[in-house]
């Protein structure tokens, strides 16, 4: 069912955790009935310089969330809002159609931690 990137990124997920300093917090989901995933990013000069991740789900979503921190890290911040759905499910090496949803998690949560981000820095840092 899952391919051997996909099993790799479960078993040795990248970058999990979380950034204490985080320049900008992303969370989709919910976690009391399903998949739920926070990314937190670190900016230096409109850069995606550290991508960390804490998830609550299946394999897919574990993987998929690994995947995306590693595809977004030294990223522009346009580069990282570009960066779709189905960007992540083809970095993995696919998903099985039943867990393509997972894979919709890491690019939204990544897109509202910039766009947290953003706000931020409007609003005076």
């Amino acid at each position: 069912m899952y391919g051997e990137l996909l099993l790799d990124h479960f078993l040795n997920p990248r970058n999990v955790g979380s950034i204490k300093d985080a320049d900008g917090i992303g969370t989709i989901g919910d976690p009391g009935c399903g998949d739920y995933l926070c990314v937190y990013i670190k900016v230096q000069d409109n850069r995606l310089v550290d991508v960390k991740f804490q998830v609550y789900g299946c394999p897919a979503a574990i993987a998929t969330s690994s995947i995306l921190t590693e595809m977004a890290k030294g990223k522009t911040l346009e580069e990282g809002l570009q960066i779709t759905d189905a960007d992540v499910a083809a970095a993995i090496g696919g998903l099985p159609e039943i867990k393509l949803h997972c894979s919709n998690l890491g690019a939204s949560a990544l897109h509202e931690a910039i766009r947290n981000y953003q706000t931020r820095m409007k609003a005076g840092g």
